[in-house]
C-alpha cells in the first residue's frame, strides 16, 4: 500500500522565540512523506531569519491574514496531502506521531479524524504533565460539555474537510473544537493511545489570555451545535473563567483596607464555582470517568448501520435492572438486564441519515455506594457501561450509500 502524503500547516505571527523548536519537531519525524507549510502573518521579529535555515525543506509564506483560522485554511487549501494537520508555532510534535496517525488511518478506513495523548509544556519547553483531559472518543461530551481532545495530536482526512468545510474563520479560540464537533457528527473519530504532541502554556498564550471574549465565543459556538443558550460546556468554561475575574474585581473593590472581607468573599466565590463545575462535569451526561452510569445517561453516535449495541455490567446488589431507551426523543423500548455482563440490541430504522443519533437511557433502579459516610461516594449508580456502538462497522470514508428517508427510532 502506498503511503499517503501528510501536510502540516503552521500558522505563525511573531513567534520567533519558539518557531525553531516547532519546525524541528516536524522535520525530525521518521515518516518520509511530509509537506510542511508555514503561513506567517507578516511577522516583524526573527521568524523569517529562523525559517530561512530550513528553506529547502518547507514552504514559507509571509503575508497579512485575517487571523489564525484564515491562515490555517489558506495552508489547507494549498496542501497536496490527503491527510492534514496544523501545529501552532509555539507547540511541538513528539517523535513518531505522524507515522502513528497514518497507521491509524490505514487501519480505520472509516475514520474522518484521529487524535492521541499529549503533554503540557511551559514557556521553556519543560514538560509539566500529561494533558489531563484526553479520553476515548465520546461524541455527546464533545458536543455538549468539553473539548477534551488535544489539538496538537489531531489529524484529518482532507476529503472530510472538503465535505464539511474548513475552519470557521469567524472563530478565534474554538475553531479546533468546532471542526471536531462537525466531523464527529458525521464521521468516526478514532482515539490513538499514544503520546503525539505538546501544548505550550504560558500567560501570554491565546487560550490563557482570552478571558470573557473567549467565553462568549464558546457560548455562541456551542449554542449553534446544541440549540442550548446555556449548555453544560458554557457553564463549565464560563464559571472557570468568570470566577477568577470576579475574584480580581473583589480585590480591586475591597483591598487593601478590607482584606479579611475580600478573602472571605473570594473563598465563597471559589467554593460556589467549584461546586457547580464539579456537578456539571459529573452529572450532565450521567457517565462517570470510572465507567459507571447514573440513572439517566445521555449519549450520541454518528450515523451508522444496524442496531445500536449497548454493553455493560450490572452489580449483584441490584439483582436485575430495566433500561428504557429513547432515540432522537422517541421511545424505542425497555429491556430487562440480569446481574453480570449484559448486552442489548436496540432497533433503530436506518441510522444512515448523515445526522448523529441522540440516545437517552433511563434506569429503573440504582444504588449509592457509601450513602452514610460524610466523605463517601454518594453517586446514584445504575450499571457500569462498557460501550455503545453500532452493530455493523461504519463505511469507509467516501463510500457511504445514499441515505434513506423516514424516522430513525422505532419499537
Amino acid at each position: 500500500m502506498q503511503e499517503p502524503l501528510v501536510t502540516i500547516v503552521t500558522p505563525s505571527y511573531n513567534q520567533g522565540c519558539f518557531i525553531r523548536a516547532t519546525i524541528e519537531s516536524v522535520l525530525s519525524q521518521d515518516y518520509p512523506h511530509v509537506e510542511y507549510i508555514i503561513m506567517d502573518g507578516g511577522s516583524t521579529d526573527e521568524t523569517a531569519s529562523v525559517v530561512k535555515d530550513y528553506a529547502s525543506r518547507l514552504t514559507f509564506i509571509s503575508e497579512k491574514d485575517r487571523g489564525q483560522s484564515h491562515a490555517i485554511n489558506k495552508g489547507f487549501r494549498m496542501a497536496q496531502g490527503s491527510i492534514l494537520a496544523w501545529l501552532n508555532s509555539d507547540d511541538l510534535y513528539l517523535p513518531g506521531c505522524i507515522r502513528s496517525a497514518v497507521d491509524c488511518f490505514q487501519r480505520n478506513a472509516a475514520a474522518g479524524a484521529v487524535y492521541g495523548e499529549g503533554y503540557l509544556i511551559d514557556y521553556s519547553g519543560n514538560t509539566s504533565c500529561r494533558f489531563p483531559h484526553t479520553e476515548a472518543f465520546n461524541l455527546w461530551k464533545l458536543v455538549f460539555l468539553s473539548d477534551y481532545i488535544l489539538q496538537q495530536s489531531v489529524y484529518f482526512r482532507k476529503e472530510v474537510l472538503e465535505d464539511l468545510g474548513y475552519l470557521d474563520e469567524d472563530l478565534h479560540y474554538t475553531m479546533d473544537w468546532d471542526i471536531l464537533i462537525r466531523i464527529g457528527m458525521k464521521y468516526h473519530i478514532e482515539y490513538v493511545p499514544e503520546f503525539m504532541g505538546c501544548l505550550r502554556e504560558y500567560p501570554e498564550s491565546k487560550s490563557s489570555s482570552g478571558g470573557a471574549v473567549r467565553i462568549r465565543e464558546i457560548q455562541q459556538m456551542l449554542q449553534r451545535h446544541t440549540g442550548l443558550r446555556i449548555s453544560p460546556g458554557y457553564v463549565l468554561y464560563g464559571l472557570d473563567t468568570y470566577h477568577q475575574l470576579w475574584c480580581e474585581q473583589i480585590d480591586q473593590a475591597l483591598a487593601p483596607m478590607l482584606k479579611p472581607l475580600s478573602r472571605g468573599l473570594k473563598s465563597a466565590v471559589r467554593l460556589f464555582a467549584g461546586l457547580i463545575i464539579r456537578h456539571t462535569i459529573n452529572e450532565s451526561q450521567g457517565l462517570y470517568p470510572d465507567g459507571w452510569a447514573g440513572r439517566s445517561l445521555n449519549y450520541m453516535l454518528p450515523s451508522g448501520r444496524g442496531r445500536v449495541v449497548i454493553e455493560g455490567f450490572l452489580p449483584d446488589c441490584l439483582g436485575r435492572q430495566r433500561l428504557y431507551v429513547k432515540g432522537d426523543g422517541q421511545s424505542v423500548g425497555g429491556w430487562d438486564v440480569p446481574a453480570g455482563d449484559f448486552q442489548i440490541k436496540v432497533p433503530v430504522n436506518g441510522g444512515m441519515t448523515g445526522e448523529p443519533l441522540r440516545l437517552k437511557i433511563e434506569a429503573a433502579q440504582w444504588f449509592v455506594p457509601e450513602r452514610f459516610r460524610v466523605r463517601g461516594d454518594h453517586r446514584r449508580l445504575a450499571y457500569r457501561l462498557k460501550s455503545i456502538r453500532w452493530e455493523h462497522p461504519p463505511y469507509a470514508v467516501g463510500t457511504s450509500p445514499e441515505t434513506p428517508s423516514g424516522p430513525r427510532a422505532a419499537r
